[in-house]
C-alpha cells in the first residue's frame, strides 16, 4: 500500500457518494497549487492523465 492510499481512501470515505462536475475538480487542483506551489508539476501531470484517459481506447 502506497502512502497515498491513505489519502483516497479517506476521500472515499468522505465524499464517496458525491458527485462532482470536472470544472469543480479544476477549480479544487487550482486551489491545492495555490497553497502548495511546489506541487504545481505532481498535479499538472495528474491533470494530463486524467485529460488523456480514453485516448488508449480510440487507438
Amino acid at each position: 500500500m502506497y502512502f497515498t492510499d491513505r489519502g483516497i481512501e479517506e476521500l472515499v470515505t468522505r465524499r464517496g457518494e458525491e458527485e462532482v462536475g470536472i470544472g469543480w475538480l479544476a477549480e479544487r487542483l487550482r486551489e491545492f497549487v495555490d497553497l502548495n506551489p511546489e506541487f504545481e508539476i505532481p498535479v499538472d501531470r495528474l491533470a494530463t492523465w486524467l485529460a488523456r484517459l480514453d485516448d488508449d481506447e480510440d487507438e
